[in-house]
């Protein structure tokens, strides 16, 4: 009687350990997805900031381009016409 008592207190701390080295995996798990969703959140913040910069960047070069677009016209006119009256 007394080597069941001793075997199910020797089971019983068995399992009571092997329990709380599962609680303690998953907290670390829980606390490794925390700090998967915080670096998460900071990517797609810089992604947003990538995105914008981008487009500005876009926008003012193709201002640039239409400008110097122009200046050619212009420069082609005033060539061809003073080529024309000479």
């Amino acid at each position: 009687m007394e080597n069941q008592i001793n075997l199910m207190t020797l089971l019983g701390a068995l399992i009571c350990f092997l329990i709380s080295i599962v609680a303690y995996f998953i907290k670390q798990l829980h606390s490794d997805f925390r700090k998967l969703t915080n670096d998460i959140s900071e990517v797609k913040t810089i992604t947003t900031i990538f995105k914008t910069e981008f487009t500005s960047g876009y926008e003012i070069l193709n201002q640039k381009v239409d400008f110097i677009n122009r200046r050619v016209e212009v420069l082609e006119k005033i060539t061809f016409n003073g080529n024309e009256n000479g």
